[in-house]
């Protein structure tokens, strides 16, 4: 009994959230058309996820940065793409973080690392998101502005930031996210690690790849790297990384190249 109130509580909350901060019809149109990947063929997760942008909208706090003056579309536009990956999983999954932290462009950070000897070498890094264990989150609004042109090479900054909060869900930045029932971290790992293993080797080899070489960084850049192809660049992805697409599909609870729209304007 107590179990159904506590239910039926939380759909009334989030009904009254999704109203409160409701998409309006003509700004997800445009959002739509800005980014076609979001386009799903069935209608009912094309709702899905609007309504999920605006319970994601009413639990996350924007903060524009660097004299960047954030609107209605620009929030709208990353909350939609944010969602993408969690519309099978739920939002609960980015419970963790609250914060997200929006630059007019990329953000030099001044680094520090530690060599075997213990020395400390400084350096600076150019960085267009960046996804923390509790947040914030940052984000380039020039790349995300220009996610639908940049999708056609498996490009996504917002994808691959909220991958890494999915992949930070455990406390460790492994690749590895909280992984569903049935599927073992052992089952895992045993179709991500020959794949990152063959990816190393392909870009060291200097080749042209569907993935970003960037991926090649780390097996934890490798999982959000896959992850933005997966949802941007699904047919370039599974080309290449069969195996590894079957696993997001299963991961994911969504297989793009079959649930999305044909790319036209509605």
């Amino acid at each position: 009994m107590l179990a159904r109130w506590w239910r039926g509580w939380q759909v009334r909350r989030d009904d009254a959230a999704a109203a409160r901060r409701a998409v309006p019809d003509d700004l997800w149109r445009r959002t739509l058309v800005r980014y076609p990947f979001l386009r799903r063929r069935d209608r009912a997760d094309e709702a899905a996820l609007r309504r999920l942008a605006s319970l994601f909208l009413d639990r996350k706090e924007f903060h524009a940065a660097g004299g960047l003056r954030l609107d209605n579309a620009m929030v709208v536009a990353i909350a939609a793409q944010a969602v993408l990956p969690v519309l099978r999983l739920g939002l609960a999954r980015y419970d963790g973080f609250v914060g997200i932290v929006v630059h007019p462009d990329q953000v030099v950070a001044r680094r520090e690392v530690a060599d075997d000897d213990g020395l400390v070498h400084e350096y600076d890094e150019v960085l267009v998101g960046e996804a923390m264990a509790g947040g914030p989150l940052m984000l380039s609004w020039r790349d995300v502005r220009g996610a639908g042109r940049s999708a056609a090479q498996g490009c996504n900054v917002v994808i691959h930031e909220f991958a890494h909060v999915l992949d930070l869900a455990d406390g460790a930045a492994d690749g590895v996210p909280l992984l569903p029932s049935g599927l073992t971290r052992k089952a895992w790992l045993a179709v991500l690690e020959p794949d990152y293993e063959r990816f190393c080797a392909r870009t060291e080899r200097g080749e042209e790849t569907a993935l970003d070489p960037y991926g090649a960084s780390a097996i934890d850049e490798f999982f959000a790297v896959a992850s933005e192809a997966f949802f941007v660049a699904p047919q370039a992805m599974r080309s290449e990384h069969a195996a590894l697409y079957a696993l997001f599909v299963r991961y994911y609870g969504q297989d793009p190249e079959q649930d999305s729209a044909p790319q036209r304007g509605r």
